[in-house]
């Protein structure tokens, strides 16, 4: 896994290590796929719960889709003061490069609704250099 990106937003991190996959590639049909492992880590000191994520996905060309939903993976995972969650997805592009944020939708144990940013990240080919600092 490559370096981590990371940011804090409220007490919550998210880390972000995203790979390429050469084996769910075919760049002679322009497809290109990238996973990307996420820690999500609660560093405050109240119980919360991720109810949605809305990622913005953007190819080398600048063609940018939007995915919204309910939770990550199929699950809304609560994390108490000190906890992590993690899990993998992965992401389809035309293109042997592009980049990828978003931001979660969290609640925490007063019912207080609030984003959590996801950090930018690069989606390179492994001998690429990161576009995304």
């Amino acid at each position: 896994m490559r370096f981590p990106y990371e940011q804090e937003t409220k007490g919550i991190v998210v880390r972000v290590y995203p790979a390429f996959s050469q084996d769910h590639s075919d760049p002679e049909a322009h497809r290109y796929f990238w996973t990307y492992t996420i820690e999500i880590a609660n560093r405050g000191d109240r119980v919360v719960q991720l109810l949605r994520r809305h990622w913005r996905i953007t190819d080398a060309n600048g063609q940018t889709q939007e995915v919204i939903g309910d939770g990550v993976v199929g699950e809304q995972p609560t994390l108490g003061p000190g906890e992590r969650f993690r899990y993998t997805s992965g992401a389809p592009l035309p293109t042997p490069s592009g980049m990828m944020a978003g931001a979660y939708l969290m609640t925490d144990s007063t019912g207080r609704k609030f984003e959590v940013a996801i950090p930018a990240f690069s989606l390179d080919l492994p001998d690429a250099r990161p576009a995304v600092n």
